[in-house]
């Protein structure tokens, strides 16, 4: 687990960067929500960018984010890598406002 949002950002956007846009393709018609998750999500990476060594203003998208995923409850109708997102994006909000 990465203890501030720059290990995290390290640790998970490769990934989610990957992830994100499989899970949209592959669950996206059953789950709408996901369609927001990943816009927020490329919110987050560019702003992320934007900000350059500075912390992004980041809270309204990790508000938007708990409230669209219900604090990141996964669907019991999906695969371990849509869970895998939630985890991911659960613990790059956490250590945004660690």
């Amino acid at each position: 687990m990465a203890n501030n949002f720059n290990e995290a950002k390290k640790e998970y956007f490769q990934t989610l960067k990957q992830y994100v846009p499989i899970v949209e393709r592959v669950h996206g018609g059953s789950h709408q929500e996901f369609y927001e998750v990943r816009k927020l999500f490329d919110t987050i990476v560019e702003k992320t960018k934007e900000a350059g060594s500075n912390k992004p203003e980041l809270n309204q998208e990790f508000a938007q984010l708990r409230e669209i995923t219900n604090n990141y409850t996964v669907p019991v109708d999906v695969c371990e890598s849509y869970e895998a997102v939630y985890k991911m994006l659960s613990e790059i909000d956490k250590a945004y406002h660690a």
